[in-house]
């Protein structure tokens, strides 16, 4: 019986050991420095972060790594060595930004795969629901940065966030709790927004926070002659608006481009713009009699 026993609990032992191995998982903890995440080439490694992220890879390192991003796991795999260079994953809800330091080198003959990491916030980090002005006690850390961020109007904060996810890296962008993407209608028609100046309008991208949104359209110059942009000139239902530069230079030029941030309230822009009226003939809804009347004389009939 013993010579029986004993295999039985040798495999028992080898399954619970196939098993543990199976389910290992590398913790991280993200408290602001950059996380090590080493590579194997020709491996795919597999990091799990549970929130919606967008993934900047350094035009160095992009043709070396295959990355795939779905249901809050990132899947890296590097088709070659690659030296130590760092990614940059950019919470799409709050902007908030996770460093990651990689380095691909060839597997070691015999060297098991690497394990998948999961990426949880540190004791030192912020939750993306917390109150960064609040402390435990729920007393003010600092009570001057608190009514400065409470005074800034929502207009204000919402056009900056635009502007920097535009035009400034991802490191630099400001985390925004609570707002999120969304999405445009495609080829949104914006002939009325400014009848009065020669340009060309694009919708690039929006964003929502609270009752207000965000959208940032692309304005190009399609006359020969410089243009001054004065808000004034658009039409439609906006309570905020700021364009990027002041001055439009004629087509053709690196100025003829710039950007206008459209804030509306309770609705996108698409809700917000002027409906568009086609030209048509006065007369044909008038009477006869009238119709008469107005083409000889242009005035209205008695």
């Amino acid at each position: 019986m013993k010579h029986l026993v004993l295999p039985a609990l040798a495999g028992f032992v080898l399954c619970m050991g196939l098993v543990s191995t199976s389910q290992a998982v590398e913790i991280l903890h993200w408290e602001r420095l950059p996380l090590a995440v080493p590579l194997a080439v020709g491996q795919e490694r597999v990091i799990f972060i549970d929130r919606n992220v967008r993934i900047g890879v350094p035009d160095s390192v992009g043709a070396h790594l295959r990355v795939q991003s779905a249901g809050g796991a990132i899947y890296l795999r590097a088709s070659e060595p690659i030296p130590p260079s760092r990614l940059q994953l950019q919470d799409v809800e709050s902007g908030a930004l996770i460093l990651l330091d990689i380095a691909a080198e060839p597997a070691k003959a015999g060297q098991p795969a690497l394990e998948p990491v999961r990426i949880v916030e540190g004791d030192g980090a912020p939750s993306r629901t917390d109150n960064p002005t609040s402390t435990g006690d729920n007393e003010p850390r600092d009570t001057a940065n608190a009514v400065v961020r409470r005074a800034t109007p929502l207009p204000v904060v919402l056009t900056r966030y635009a502007a920097q996810n535009l035009y400034a890296p991802l490191r630099t962008v400001e985390p925004l709790v609570g707002i999120g993407r969304v999405n445009l209608r495609h080829n949104l028609a914006l002939d009325t927004l400014l009848p009065t100046l020669p340009v060309r309008a694009l919708a690039l991208a929006a964003w929502r926070l609270k009752d207000q949104w965000v959208t940032a359209v692309k304005l190009t110059n399609t006359s020969a002659r410089r243009l001054d942009l004065d808000p004034r000139a658009l039409q439609g239902d906006f309570i905020a608006a700021t364009f990027q530069h002041a001055t439009l230079g004629p087509a053709g030029q690196s100025t003829d481009t710039t950007i206008v941030y459209l804030v509306t309230r309770g609705h996108g822009l698409a809700e917000s713009l002027l409906p568009k009226i086609a030209p048509i003939d006065a007369a044909v809804n008038l009477p006869p009699a009238a119709a008469a009347g107005q083409a000889e004389g242009g005035g209205r009939p008695r």
